[in-house]
Parts: C-alpha cells; sequence; structure tokens
C-alpha cells in the first residue's frame, strides 16, 4: 500500500500541526534510560494515538523511537505535552514483500539504492507491510521503485 501524497507532510513538536489522512513515521529520540519507553507509550494511549508497528533503537546513550501512527498531529502533541522529545512525524512509503521468497528485502534495498533512496528507518506494521522512512528529497524516486516492483 504506497501512500500517494503530493508531498510528504511534516510536522514537529515546535511547528504548525497539519491532519494527515495517511500513516506516518513517529520519530522521537528518549533518553537511554528505563521508563522512557514507558513514558512515551503511556502519553500516546492517553490521547488515544495506536503505534501501528516500529520499534526503539538505542545507540551511543541516545534512544531512538519510530513508529507507525495514523494520527502524527496527535502524536506529536502528546509527546509534548508529555516533555518528552523532540518528536517528528513524517509520510511514509509502504509496500508488500513476498515473505515466502528468501532476499526480497535485499533486492528491494538494491534497486532503491541503485535509484539513489537513502533509506533512513525501515520496519513492518502489524499486517506485516514493510514501512520505510527516507529523506522528503527521496520520497518520488521511491515511490517509482516501489510501483516498478509490484510491477514486474
Amino acid at each position: 500500500m504506497d501512500t500517494p501524497t503530493e508531498r510528504p507532510v511534516r510536522t514537529r513538536t515546535t511547528g504548525q500541526d497539519v491532519a494527515t489522512a495517511h500513516p506516518q513515521d513517529l520519530e522521537v529520540r528518549l533518553p537511554d534510560r528505563p521508563g522512557a519507553l514507558a513514558g512515551l507509550g503511556q502519553a500516546l494511549g492517553e490521547r488515544g494515538v495506536s503505534l501501528e508497528g516500529g520499534g526503539v533503537f538505542t545507540r551511543d546513550g541516545q534512544a531512538v523511537a519510530h513508529y507507525l501512527v495514523d494520527d502524527g498531529p496527535a502524536a506529536l502533541a502528546a509527546v509534548a505535552a508529555a516533555g518528552l522529545g523532540p518528536g517528528l512525524a513524517r509520510d511514509v512509503v509502504m509496500t508488500r514483500l513476498d515473505q515466502g521468497t528468501p532476499g526480497q528485502l535485499g533486492a528491494l534495498a538494491r534497486l532503491l539504492g541503485d535509484a539513489e533512496v537513502n533509506v533512513e528507518a525501515q520496519y513492518s506494521d502489524h499486517a506485516g507491510n514493510l514501512v520505510l522512512l527516507v529523506a522528503d528529497r527521496h520520497v518520488a524516486a521511491c515511490r517509482e521503485v516501489i510501483r516498478a516492483w509490484r510491477r514486474r
């Protein structure tokens, strides 16, 4: 399910919230300490924001959460109200891989790399769709690679 939009919608905790009608990646930088993830989960839950996939990764003392949400502005408001962050909500590109065929991710990633598309984050949603977060300048090229991938 490629999410078609004319241009990526980007909202920040410090910027203007813009309602979106498609899933977005919520990126939140958290401290690397016990309870940080609980704070994020509780803040989102209290605002009715459901997480549709993603995860948290910690490196060099910095935790970075990437979660697929249906309401980026509400998620950012929850992050800001809880004093977490910084947070960022951006559009994603989604597709399906043939889970029964080994090498699908590598083959698609090779096509993306050959098209000069840099994947910033990759995860799956709860329905098994591949979620790709790419730089705004790479979204159109990423969508074109995905369209070609589906036609093969």
